[in-house]
């Protein structure tokens, strides 16, 4: 059983169909593009919307008849499945345009280098209209394949190639498992795309965690307590970006790192949780001016 079997059985014609792999050559992008696979599809969906020209020109020609089935490359020789799209129109778009498009913008953020003007890129790319199709829903995140070599030809034609199917997981892996809580560390726009599995751990941990600034090594200690404990007070980050501190006001949010210095029983009286608060602060001398804690 190979992809161009699942493919027939839907009625689809492989020879309309294009297989991209995705792999981002941008390390902060790549290390969240499947939690963007997973909670945030719309996310994911825009990366592959517009393409370099060879590619652009295989879907400008399949426009309305054809189809892009995406997978992830995570591992060698393998490709994981999140979906099955519908190449259904296309509009040119400038360089002024393409980066005020809003699914660009928060890409740029999570690491995305996207359109960078040079002599030898042309003056509008395409962007193509790709909506996600019933195609076996059930396996996204779990159906794994075999990619053909060489492996850096990363997009391929379903009908001239073979993508025999290696696995179907029990579970999805788009949500990779979760670090020790002594060794997770989180950019700031990755507090805004975590992965469901990720953030009911967070809902139930409490502790004392600790914000570095990367710009020049000052350091801030807070403590999470209460409804949604971990979680809820670094969801208030991600949206507000400071969490109510003056000092962090005034701060870029972009250049935070956040970790968990001392995780809690979840019954541990709140007094308890600010009592070792304190205790951090002061052994690790984040207090103004020499840190970011106002008191």
């Amino acid at each position: 059983m190979n992809l161009n079997d699942l493919l027939l059985k839907k009625d689809i014609e492989p020879r309309y169909v294009l297989v991209m792999r995705h792999r981002p050559h941008e390390p902060e992008l790549n290390r969240v593009f499947p939690w963007l696979a997973s909670e945030r599809p719309e996310l994911f969906n825009a990366y592959q919307q517009t393409q370099r020209e060879r590619v652009e020109r295989a879907m400008e020609r399949l426009k309305g008849n054809g189809y892009v089935a995406s997978f992830l490359g995570r591992e060698a020789g393998r490709a994981l499945f999140v979906g099955l799209y519908a190449i259904a129109a296309s509009k040119p778009l400038t360089y002024e345009e393409f980066w005020q498009v809003p699914a660009f913008i928060e890409l740029k953020a999570l690491g995305m280098k996207g359109w960078e003007l040079s002599e030898a890129r042309p003056s509008s790319i395409l962007w193509f209209d790709l909506i996600s199709t019933d195609f076996f829903p059930e396996w996204k995140g779990k159906l794994i394949v075999s990619w053909p070599k060489p492996e850096r030809a990363w997009c391929r034609r379903a009908h001239q190639n073979e993508f025999p199917i290696v696995a179907i997981l029990e579970e999805s892996s788009l949500e990779a498992a979760m670090p020790a809580w002594d060794e997770l560390q989180l950019t700031w726009e990755e507090l805004q795309v975590l992965p469901a599995r990720w953030r009911s751990a967070l809902t139930q941990w409490r502790g004392v965690y600790y914000i570095f600034d990367t710009s020049d090594g000052k350091g801030y200690v807070g403590s999470a307590y209460g409804e949604s404990n971990l979680l809820g007070r670094w969801l208030n980050y991600a949206v507000r970006g400071h969490g109510g501190n003056s000092l962090l006001r005034k701060r870029r949010p972009q250049d935070f790192r956040f970790s968990i210095i001392q995780r809690v029983s979840p019954d541990l009286e709140p007094t308890d949780v600010i009592r070792l608060e304190s205790s951090w602060k002061r052994r690790l001398h984040t207090l103004a001016p020499v840190g970011l804690n106002e008191n």
